[in-house]
């Protein structure tokens, strides 16, 4: 598994456990969460997020590549390791206040979740937890998150 999620998407059991775990998670951690923010369409947050915010019984918003979303948008730039990058959330996706937990399938750098962070900021929107199922350990992304709560379900070094 290390760094790919894609046999527990193949297997139906074992993608219903991690979204049980996630949950359960969620749920004694967070007595109030207004929205799940998944993070870019090439990532497989997006379908860790969406069964998650169901189960939560919440709402689900999106954060995608420059370019991707209809209507007025914020966007921010960020560094990979080999460039830039731009992300973006509708403007109107939360209110000033709501509460959000970002979730990705995996943290490596940190550069993606800390741009997702600053976009929910810039709404002024209360990021509760950055949510992962894997975390590369040796490339200590979570540091580069400072305040913002984190969670790993799995941490590799």
């Amino acid at each position: 598994l290390r760094s790919d999620i894609s046999p527990l998407l193949k297997d139906p059991a074992a993608f219903r456990t991690l979204i049980d775990l996630l949950e359960d998670h969620l749920r004694a951690s967070f007595p109030q969460i207004d929205f799940i923010a998944g993070e870019r369409l090439d990532s497989r947050g997006f379908l860790i997020g969406p069964p998650l915010a169901q189960r939560l019984g919440i709402g689900f918003v999106l954060i995608r590549k420059k370019g991707k979303l209809p209507g007025p948008t914020e966007s921010v730039s960020y560094a990979l390791e080999y460039g830039k990058a731009e992300l973006e959330i509708q403007s109107d996706a939360v209110e000033p206040g709501q509460k959000v937990v970002i979730v990705d399938d995996l943290l490596a750098t940190g550069g993606t979740m800390c741009a997702a962070c600053e976009l929910m900021k810039r709404l002024k929107a209360e990021v509760l937890e950055c949510l992962v199922i894997i975390e590369l350990k040796l490339l200590k992304g979570s540091e580069k998150l400072q305040a913002v709560p984190f969670y790993s379900l799995l941490q590799y070094d």
